[in-house]
């Protein structure tokens, strides 16, 4: 069976750095580009980031760089939780700027999509203002998208705000055209990342794993040091893991509204579990997950990152 096609949209960020080597190291995973949007760190520091990857992991693929903000609301980072560059706290090698497009990430994920013989899944690991812009000014790549695989949102509380989850709630009004776009999206939000640990116990076993393992160790100890005894929430990894292990998660076809009302319950994702709606589904929303299965699934996708 043929490897999937994927593109990656991302703002590397420490979680972004763990889900993109799972992804590019997985035999049923083709990544073909990597774009780049604001969220955790500016754009001015994720491109350079997702270069910094791909050079330290030696994978020679396309990185296109995409929306310095978002489409309505002023942006802001998420410095204080990933530092100043997204990615402090290990070494990492100058990045390769000769995987660096001349194109943006619209018209390069434009391109990548109607030139595939094969729908392509886009992994969507950073708020949507990529996506939401993809749709709108090229609104025909939606029949060449097989699916969305996102880690945004929640069906509870969130991370932003009261209601919201840190990459919807930067950009609501991106969301809200994705959820709207018709295309299948499998969600994977706050709420099952939380129930997504690797314990210290697997903690320890990274380093023995290799480059990327000793990586994926000291990015956590430096910003996430306080729950390396408590387990070490997967939110970003489970967006990949819902496409590589699907029958790990327990999943609800129902309907996603995103709400865009200034208040304390903006980016809100409003996931209507119960049908109180009555609207159509439009996304698979994963609303458990195995957390031993997971685990058992993360230590065999990082010792193969080598």
């Amino acid at each position: 069976m043929n490897p999937t096609p994927v593109i990656i949209d991302t703002d590397p960020g420490i979680d972004d750095a763990v889900a993109i080597a799972l992804a590019l190291f997985s035999p049923q995973l083709d990544v073909r580009l990597i774009t780049t949007v604001a969220g955790n760190v500016g754009l001015d520091k994720t491109t350079p980031n997702a270069l910094r990857l791909l050079t330290y992991f030696e994978r020679r693929v396309p990185v296109a760089q995409g929306a310095p903000a978002p489409l309505l609301e002023p942006f802001v980072d998420a410095s204080d939780i990933h530092g100043k560059t997204g990615m402090e706290g290990f070494d990492f090698p100058e990045p390769d700027r000769s995987l660096l497009l001349k194109e943006n990430a619209i018209e390069a994920m434009r391109r990548e999509i109607m030139d595939s013989s094969e729908p392509i899944t886009l992994v969507t690991i950073g708020p949507l203002t990529n996506i939401a812009l993809l749709l709108k000014v090229y609104p025909e790549v939606t029949k060449g998208i097989g699916r969305i695989a996102m880690m945004g949102g929640s069906t509870a509380r969130g991370n932003r705000g009261v209601m919201s989850e840190f990459n919807v709630a930067t950009d609501p009004e991106a969301a809200a055209i994705v959820f709207g776009a018709g295309i299948p999206i499998v969600m994977a939000g706050l709420d099952v990342g939380l129930k997504a640990l690797v314990m210290p116990e697997d903690s320890a076993q990274l380093p023995a794993m290799g480059k990327v393992g000793t990586m994926t160790h000291d990015l956590f100890k430096k910003y996430r040091g306080g729950s390396f005894a408590t387990g070490l929430k997967m939110y970003d990894p489970c967006a990949v893991a819902c496409i590589l292990a699907p029958e790990l998660f327990e999943f609800a076809e129902t309907s996603v509204e995103v709400e865009l009302a200034q208040g304390p319950t903006r980016g809100c994702t409003v996931v209507d579990l119960k049908g109180y709606r009555k609207r159509t589904a439009n996304a698979s929303v994963a609303v458990d997950v195995d957390s031993e299965g997971f685990r058992a699934w993360f230590l065999d996708g990082m010792s193969k990152c080598i």
